[in-house]
């Protein structure tokens, strides 16, 4: 199967799918809600207003919240109205999380943050036509209501005993940090949110992760006992690995939505890396493709497993969406370039900069030996092994076979930097400094 053309603009909901509903499920995007044939029958009928929160604990969103935003594009697709809520005042409380207390932002930060989030949430809508995207900030409702109001109006409706058996508050408990009353009191806010959203917009679906489900159903209960009615919640996966590891985490580091956090690189490698035993699910759920094309790459895994067809269609497919077709097709080049497929000096210089810091590098003055290069590198571990790979004719400098020890690095590669190798694969990055 040829590398199809780069594209952001998917269709509508599978065509080999009568309703969206029977798409989401069949990506695996629902874990745990409320009555699917209620569910099923209401995304098949009219337009529905629907929503997503995000709290602005950090300046960007990650992978983990890639999954509600493709879930809010594919809804919207299908023809329904969604509203992104990013958390104004939610993010100056943080929800529980399981082991201990989240450090309280300031103020000013949290505003910042919002921003932030606001323009990434912004970036996977569409604000035309018929069923066009909204976007809200729950501060806007609660910072006008004294405790009062806020204890007498929403806070009546909450039953002590009902909230103690939330997964999130019952693992604080159950932990020697405990949980403070600010903490405690997140799932009160989130019911108020869907309760103010189905009265401002007729919203009556939430969708977040099933890690949030108390939060999720904090709203659809509030909205039973306050306005008489039924409200819906979708609660997706958290998705791990097939090993059992956690998703979207190396060594620590989150795989972040904004380019200065996690560059376009860095995030397609992280795809191109997708075991076997992941792919097909990760292009269910974080792709537009057909179930007949994935169909297709199923098969090509179990057949041609060595090509990696499917990790190179999911690295594309994702990259693109993220971060746009041009920033992909300069990962691409670059990606090709490093591994002797493509000119180097033809590379965007920020995309190549990117890309070296993700390898092996070291930072030399200009005019330093290629051997000195190569042990700073960490390609060789001393200056005779380094003359000894140069005479074997095992080094390169930017592409072109380095003949003699006293050769110097130049950069002259866009950006100037300049790419070692050793060997076939080794690769390190030499940045001047």
């Amino acid at each position: 199967m040829s590398t199809p053309p780069l594209t952001t603009a998917p269709q509508a909901i599978d065509p080999s799918f009568e309703n969206v509903w029977d798409e989401i499920v069949w990506r695996g995007l629902v874990h745990v809600s409320t009555d699917q044939e209620a569910l099923r029958a209401l995304l098949a009928g009219d337009p529905i207003t629907y929503y997503c929160g995000f709290d602005p604990t950090a300046p960007s969103l990650h992978l983990g919240n890639l999954v509600q935003l493709l879930l809010l594009r594919r809804l919207q697709l299908a023809g329904h109205k969604p509203l992104g809520l990013v958390g104004g005042s939610t993010g100056l409380i943080g929800d529980p999380r399981p082991t201990a207390e989240r450090t309280l932002n300031t103020r000013e930060t949290v505003e910042e943050w919002v921003g932030r989030l606001r323009a990434q949430v912004e970036r996977f809508l569409s604000f035309e036509g018929d069923n066009a995207a909204r976007m809200v900030n729950n501060l806007d409702w609660t910072a006008p209501m004294s405790a009062i109001d806020f204890l007498r109006e929403i806070g009546k409706h909450y039953r002590v005993g009902t909230m103690l058996k939330k997964d999130a508050v019952a693992a604080r408990l159950n932990s020697d940090a405990g949980i403070s009353y600010t903490e405690f009191s997140y799932q009160i806010l989130q019911g108020m949110d869907f309760l103010e959203l189905y009265r401002q917009y007729d919203c009556v679906l939430q969708t977040g992760g099933s890690d949030q489900w108390g939060n999720l159903t904090s709203g659809t209960d509030l909205i039973r006992r306050v306005e008489g009615t039924s409200a819906h919640a979708i609660g997706t996966p958290l998705i791990t690995n097939s090993d059992g590891t956690k998703f979207g985490k190396s060594e620590g580091n989150a795989i972040w939505l904004d380019a200065e956090m996690c560059s376009p690189y860095r995030m397609y490698q992280f795809w191109l890396s997708t075991a076997d035993a992941d792919v097909i699910e990760r292009m269910k759920i974080f792709t537009f493709l057909t179930r007949a094309e994935i169909e297709e790459y199923e098969k090509l895994v179990e057949t041609e497993p060595f090509r990696r067809a499917a990790q190179k269609r999911l690295a594309l497919e994702v990259v693109a969406t993220v971060h746009g077709v041009d920033a992909t097709a300069a990962v691409i080049a670059a990606s090709e370039a490093l591994f002797g497929q493509g000119d180097l000096r033809a590379l965007d210089a920020d995309t190549l900069r990117s890309a070296l810091e993700e390898l092996p590098n070291a930072t030399v003055a200009s005019g330093t030996a290629v051997v000195d290069a190569l042990v700073a590198a960490g390609l060789v571990a001393s200056l005779s092994e380094a003359r000894r790979a140069i005479s074997q004719g095992g080094v390169s400098l930017d592409g072109v076979r380095v003949e003699d020890d006293s050769a110097v690095v130049e950069a002259t590669l866009p950006g100037g930097v300049s790419v070692l190798r050793r060997g076939k694969k080794t690769l390190a990055g030499i940045f001047i400094g």
